[in-house]
């Protein structure tokens, strides 16, 4: 062997997957943002005519959400951004950070609406009312919510987002807030003269519901951030697709760093130990793009090569 050899580059569709789930995920978001963009508008004009708390509580909720949704759609881009000088491994992390901090903003401002309605409740007359049927906004709220929760879920698990995973639970717990102010609206309905005082308990548990999301989505994406373990079948596909190379012996270990669009991988391979550095070099590189090709998230892999000794297993 006269010189280095060359590096073995990636098939044109590990790149292309990449750039299709950040459009993807994008997408996705958009769409939720406009059928929310609606919901809200409804519960806004509720609250402005009928004077609904419960209604107004619901809107504000998805309001921040589409805030959020927002926020997420330009981190998600900026986490895409290839590795620089400052950033050997890329600018993945931006996307768990931001996922984090929406969820903390859902929490405080849940908390904020609580404790308002908290104050207000003890200012309720029980001679006011609150108009029936109003409880039909809510309703249809829950329907058009929970359909943007199943597509924008389905997404976040084929592109391994837990970033936009949080945000589509924000859909679901709209959803569920918004089924939380139906109820309260439908017993007001059945009891005007306490209609008032049941629709700021529906205010209320409205906000309480949106500071545990929003902890719960924040616990989530602080995960990545720490670098939790990564799910068993994040392995098995590393593991599946190092032995398709010829002379991969046995694998040691494998270490997986999950964060936002990218991975980071660190695997030990035991090869033949009569292998010459350069043989053993070709491998290595084969091993890498094995893995990626397999799982085209992997931004980086790392092949350490050990030997391989029978009586060692």
């Amino acid at each position: 062997m006269s010189k280095f050899p060359e590096k073995l580059e990636l098939p044109k569709h590990v790149n292309e997957t990449r750039k299709n789930r950040k459009n993807e995920i994008v997408s996705s978001a958009k769409r939720g943002i406009f059928i929310r963009l609606g919901i809200i508008t409804l519960e806004f004009l509720g609250f402005a005519f009928f004077g609904s708390v419960a209604l107004l509580a619901d809107a504000l909720a998805s309001f921040v959400d589409v805030i959020s949704t927002f926020v997420l759609i330009i981190f998600v881009k900026l986490a895409e951004k290839p590795p620089d000088r400052n950033h050997p491994f890329g600018h993945g992390r931006l996307e768990p950070l931001i996922g984090m901090q929406l969820g903390l903003f859902l929490a405080i401002t849940g908390a904020a609406v609580c404790f308002n309605q908290i104050f207000q409740i003890s200012h309720v007359t029980s001679s006011e009312a609150i108009e029936p049927y109003v409880w039909l906004i809510p309703v249809f709220a829950v329907l058009l919510l929970e359909i943007c929760y199943r597509i924008m879920m389905r997404t976040a698990q084929q592109q391994n987002s837990p970033a936009l995973a949080a945000d589509a639970i924000h859909y679901r717990m709209d959803a569920a807030t918004s089924l939380l102010a139906a109820i309260a609206l439908i017993l007001a309905a059945y009891f005007p003269h306490w209609s008032l005082f049941i629709d700021h308990i529906g205010a209320i548990v409205i906000a309480l519901t949106m500071v545990v999301v929003g902890i719960l989505a924040a616990w989530k994406n602080m995960h990545q951030l720490l670098d939790r373990k990564p799910k068993a079948e994040y392995f098995n596909r590393v593991k599946k697709a190092a032995f398709l190379v010829d002379g991969v012996r046995e694998i040691e270990k494998i270490k997986i760093q999950l964060y936002g669009p990218d991975a980071k991988v660190d695997i030990d391979v035991e090869v033949d130990p009569k292998l010459s550095v350069d043989d053993a070099h070709k491998i290595s590189q084969k091993v890498r793009v094995e893995i990626q090709k397999e799982w085209p998230a992997v931004r980086d892999v790392l092949v350490h090569i050990e030997p391989y000794y029978p009586s060692d297993h």
